[in-house]
């Protein structure tokens, strides 16, 4: 009896840890958190909504050799000729016409040695904005800024690697379902168990209505934040893109203004030689705005969506040529003087 009783005992010992275990486990999948966002039947149960954006007009693009100015040069009247003048170091870009014995022609009576310029039409950016429909949409609209694999849930670092489903490329329009803070930054649901931090998005954030300042049916609001341009005509907004504005040394200020000149090539140039200097020659589909801010097209970088001017809004060149347009019609001549061009509001959405 004494053997029976000692292995009823180990016996008990056994089972009522295993029991109590079983219990715990199945307490705490009862108390776990639901899963964040929306799940995939929800996210397939949406409405689906067709979005037009631009194609690429590549001929408009590239109807310029565009050319990036290497060191400090004189320009001459002809090849092996006289000076003409000079241009300082700086950030330099002209426009290329022919070609001769090495020497490149870039205005009717100036070359420059060929090998002091460098092409960079290859940088001239293929990215467009999108229409806005006129339904409101059960989602928010954001552009990858970033090419990244989507994170399985809000606060997971981004994968280097991952499935092929999960990847993002940059310019990528994306849909936001939903928004979990984790360590005071926002994460945001783009499909089931796909997350991406704020930092990789420009999210599309239409005003409910025009600021009382805004004093024209066609109208643009500039996001700071969101580096995105909206064009509203009344309270509808129309058309979103990317934008770059300035940086925090030559900020593009808040307040709202109205475009006064306008322009289909504009040379361009400021700042002091050795620090700042630059010059750019035929810049495209320029609307000036606040003094010497504009809005226009750029071909010299591919980074819409940061921060990276003077003080100008840049817009890559299909969409800076399309809302051109609009701002012609609206205007009729080149100069505001006796009418108002569109209101253009500058804002933020946040801290930047």
């Amino acid at each position: 009896m004494k053997h029976v009783g000692l292995w009823l005992i180990a016996l008990l010992v056994i089972l009522i840890p295993a029991a109590v275990a079983q219990d715990t486990a199945e307490n705490t999948d009862t108390n776990l958190e639901p899963p964040a966002g929306l799940s995939a039947a929800e996210i397939a149960a949406l409405p689906e909504v067709e979005f037009m954006r631009p194609e690429p007009d590549r001929h408009l693009m590239h109807d310029r050799r565009y050319m990036r100015v290497l060191g400090d040069n004189d320009i001459y009247q002809s090849p092996r000729g006289y000076v003409a003048r000079g241009m300082p170091n700086g950030f330099n870009f002209v426009t290329a016409i022919s070609d001769v014995d090495g020497w490149t022609r870039i205005n009717a009576n100036e070359w420059i040695p060929t090998d002091y310029l460098q092409d960079v039409n290859s940088v001239v950016s293929n990215f467009t904005g999108v229409f806005l429909p006129e339904e409101s949409l059960p989602y928010v609209l954001a552009w990858a800024l970033e090419s990244v694999y989507a994170s399985p849930k809000p606060g997971v670092e981004h994968l280097q690697e991952g499935k092929p489903e999960d990847k993002i490329e940059r310019y990528q329009l994306l849909k936001i379902y939903a928004t979990e803070v984790v360590y005071g930054f926002n994460w945001y649901q783009i499909g089931a168990n796909q997350w991406v931090h704020q930092y990789n998005v420009a999210r599309i954030l239409p005003l409910a209505a025009a600021p009382e300042a805004v004093n024209t049916d066609l109208w643009f609001g500039i996001d700071l934040y969101e580096q995105v341009i909206v064009m509203y005509r009344g309270a509808k907004p129309v058309f979103a893109t990317l934008v770059s504005t300035g940086l925090p040394r030559w900020p593009t200020y808040e307040g709202t203004f109205n475009i006064f000149l306008r322009s289909e090539r504009e040379d361009m140039t400021w700042g002091k030689v050795g620090d700042d200097y630059y010059f750019l020659e035929e810049v495209p589909w320029t609307m000036f705005f606040d003094s010497g801010r504009a809005l226009h097209g750029a071909y010299w970088h591919d980074g819409f969506g940061y921060r990276r001017s003077h003080g100008c809004v840049n817009i890559n060149i299909t969409d800076a040529k399309w809302l051109y347009d609009q701002v012609a019609a609206f205007m009729g001549a080149d100069a505001a003087l006796d009418a108002l061009g569109p209101s253009v509001h500058v804002f933020s959405t946040g801290t930047y």
